[in-house]
């Protein structure tokens, strides 16, 4: 049998059998990291106080609604979402102590999720939200490793999940939560079409491209598998700001400005037209309106410095009314074309501009170790964790050797 007979899933399962360097395997750590940081920094959002009590849900299926709250879970720019949020509490939740083998599960999560939502076009991206419809086969391929099960089950799981994948961008207009069920929903999706496959139940190899898959409701024009040599997890992005990442780039563009001096009186963002389609919010009334606002975005820099999650908070919405004001945002079509393979803007002012390609925190301009865990201490310190169970917590992921230990502090957080 040829590549070409063969289903896009099974070709993505038999890529997932690879051996994973010990390298990788300690980049996942710093992800884990990430992720878990983004669930302490949330465990005093609205959302955390509805899932108290949990209902009998277990610590990691809590921790799923959590990790994407305040917007600074990592992202994958071609496939634009967050692998994060969907892979490791599915990797938690699994049982296993070896935390090795739930750092290889994760790693083949990431591999499934980015390299399926590599294939979403942008007719996809306009009315679906890529971290869920993907979301469900990173899980999948997640929970499936911490199974041990065969290549077929994996093929099997992946398109289970794929059956009955998906999630709306309509939550984007209205104060909800459906974006934190989106998350908790590819896990336990993910979780359970991995369990069911091991016991048997099959699904469709086709899922992706038959004539009557994924691709042919959701997509205009899907782009072909890529499958290389190394592990999608190295391209991830880290999130430095508590912002929609299509903000990011006029965030640093904004700082780098004020370190010049430059950033005065009324400043123009031209940048990538998604940016604006999620982000040109120049009156935003929430929170998470806050988070997904250029103008909000830059107002903070020009008033306040380094943005803060406190920057995004109601009182911070009103006194920066007037600053926001200031803020023009148009699309840029060189940038438009360089996207989403670069995330990039143009901010201006009256005493000078700058051009950024790519955002913080993205492999061209990599966080180092230390400002991960400089992000996780803030946020878990946001989150109301003490100094002493945050550093147990960082030790315990980066170092560490035992699931356990991790779920003990996270039980103890949730």
């Amino acid at each position: 049998m040829t590549a070409v007979d063969h289903s896009l899933v099974e070709r993505i399962a038999q890529h997932l059998h690879r051996p994973i360097e010990k390298i990788v395997r300690t980049k996942s750590r710093l992800h884990l990291l990430d992720w878990l940081a983004c669930v302490a920094g949330a465990r005093q959002s609205q959302v955390a106080r509805l899932q108290a009590g949990g209902r009998g849900a277990a610590a990691a299926e809590k921790a799923a609604w959590l990790g994407n709250v305040l917007e600074m879970d990592d992202v994958h720019r071609t496939a634009i979402l967050h692998p994060g949020p969907a892979v490791w509490p599915t990797v938690l939740g699994m049982g296993g102590d070896a935390l090795d083998d739930a750092l290889d599960a994760g790693v083949r999560g990431y591999e499934a999720m980015i390299g399926i939502g590599a294939m979403l076009d942008g007719r996809h991206y306009a009315y679906w939200h890529n971290t869920a419809t993907a979301g469900s086969f990173g899980a999948a391929a997640a929970a499936v490793f911490r199974l041990d099960a065969s290549e077929a089950q994996l093929v099997s799981a992946l398109g289970l999940a794929g059956s009955v994948t998906g999630g709306l961008w309509q939550m984007r207009h209205e104060p909800v939560m459906a974006k934190q069920w989106h998350l908790a929903h590819a896990m336990m999706t993910g979780t359970a079409a991995a369990r069911h496959a091991v016991m048997g139940i099959t699904g469709p190899r086709f899922i992706l491209e038959g004539p009557q898959g994924l691709f042919a409701a959701t997509c205009d024009a899907p782009k072909p598998l890529v499958l290389g040599e190394g592990w999608r997890i190295d391209q991830v992005s880290f999130k430095p700001w508590g912002a929609c990442r299509h903000a990011h780039p006029a965030i640093d563009a904004a700082l780098e400005l004020k370190a010049m001096g430059a950033l005065e009186g009324a400043v123009t963002v031209v940048t990538y037209r998604d940016a604006l389609i999620f982000c040109d919010r120049p009156d935003p009334k929430s929170v998470i309106d806050a988070k997904f606002s250029l103008q909000h975005a830059v107002a903070i820099v020009m008033e306040r410095g380094v943005p803060q999650l406190a920057d995004f908070e109601p009182d911070a919405i009103a006194a920066l009314a007037d600053a926001r004001r200031q803020v023009t945002v148009v699309e840029s079509e060189a940038l438009t074309r360089a996207y989403p393979a670069h995330f990039g803007a143009t901010l201006s002012s009256g005493k000078g501009r700058i051009t950024l390609a790519d955002a913080r925190g993205d492999p061209e301009r990599p966080l180092s170790e230390a400002g991960v865990v400089e992000k996780a201490r803030a946020l878990m310190a946001w989150g109301g964790v003490d100094i002493d169970e945050a550093s147990e917590m960082i030790v315990a992921t980066l170092e560490g050797d035992r699931v356990s230990d991790i779920m003990r502090i996270l039980e103890g957080w949730l």
